[in-house]
């Protein structure tokens, strides 16, 4: 979802650099980088390890709190779209395509941007906080949401932006189509680089498990 269906990465700029400050330190670029993809446990772990702060639990928990409702602040006043996000949504759907929407990203948040981007496109929506802890780049948010949808992980194509997302695909069984957004994905194993998703449809995709 962010940085690949809409251009959400840099919102999330807004309330981690101010939290790091609020905190009594600064976030560096190095960091940030290493969260695109991350779920808010890591996230919050990394950004407690920058500032030097011990990542209690009753820290963490008011922490995740207050990026939430800052974040759905931000998602509120208005989510962009991702080049060719919308249309191949549109496309592979009037297709009779089954998606699967698979984000590291909260239930509670996840919805509010579901308000932007549509939820008639999803039989099935798997968020950060519905898989047990075992996040991307871990397999399970993808094997999830294929065990929902009925089909087999190998004969999905996964469409991401990020390094963790990939390797979380890659590890599930998928076929992923990588459109960098944040941070660079290298070239590897079942993955195929793009520059946008302008102009992907249901034959491309279909090209691509074959």
């Amino acid at each position: 979802m962010d940085g690949t269906l809409v251009d959400s990465e840099k919102l999330w700029d807004v309330p981690l650099y101010e939290l790091a400050e609020r905190m009594g330190g600064a976030l560096s670029p190095a960091t940030r980088e290493a969260m695109v993809g991350s779920n808010m446990t890591a996230t919050l772990t990394m950004l407690f390890t920058e500032v030097g702060r011990e990542p209690e639990p009753a820290a963490m928990a008011e922490a995740a709190e207050w990026i939430t409702a800052r974040t759905a602040e931000l998602f509120r006043a208005g989510l962009p779209w991702r080049p060719g996000a919308a249309e191949a949504l549109r496309a592979i759907r009037s297709a009779g395509a089954p998606m699967a929407l698979v984000t590291s990203t909260e239930r509670r948040l996840t919805e509010v941007a579901l308000d932007t981007i549509g939820r008639d496109f999803f039989d099935v929506t798997v968020c950060g906080d519905e898989v047990d802890g075992r996040n991307k780049p871990l397999p399970e948010p993808y094997l999830k949401a294929a065990r929902l949808l009925g089909v087999s992980a190998a004969d999905c194509v996964a469409v991401e932006d990020s390094p963790t997302g990939t390797a979380a695909a890659v590890a599930a069984g998928c076929t992923v189509l990588v459109v960098p957004c944040e941070v660079p994905v290298e070239p590897g194993e079942r993955r195929v680089l793009r520059d946008s998703l302008v102009g992907v449809d249901l034959d491309e995709l279909s090209t691509l498990l074959a």
